[in-house]
């Protein structure tokens, strides 16, 4: 990761312990896995599988690990918005370049 100043040390990955983490350091982000987890669940029962449950539990690991490192977390959401308001398709690539490989290595990062 980029920078070493961390908001928070880096959560387990229960979903208990990254809320207490987003608690910190996106408050407002907080409504966000409360009803990530609730279709997580549901698809779970759907499929017989495990694995929704995984996906839910690392996505939300990489946001905690971007949001806890406040430079990190300045960089992806600067490029994500100029991604979402840039004037070409090219420089809406470029941006949304760079909050795909700032999401790959903080999911690396805690996902292995």
């Amino acid at each position: 990761m980029r920078d070493r100043v961390e908001l928070v040390p880096r959560p387990s990955k229960s979903p208990a312990a990254l809320k207490a983490a987003l608690a910190v350091v996106a408050a407002d982000r907080l409504p966000e896995p409360a009803d990530g987890q609730t279709r997580a669940m549901a698809e779970a029962i759907e499929a017989g599988s495990v694995n929704p449950i995984r996906a839910f539990v690392a996505h939300w690991a990489t946001i905690v690990e971007i949001e806890r490192r406040p430079e990190t977390a300045k960089a992806y959401h600067r490029a994500d918005y100029l991604a979402n308001h840039a004037g070409t398709v090219g420089e809406c690539r470029e941006h949304a370049i760079q909050v795909a490989e700032l999401y790959r290595g903080a999911y690396a990062a805690v996902n292995g």
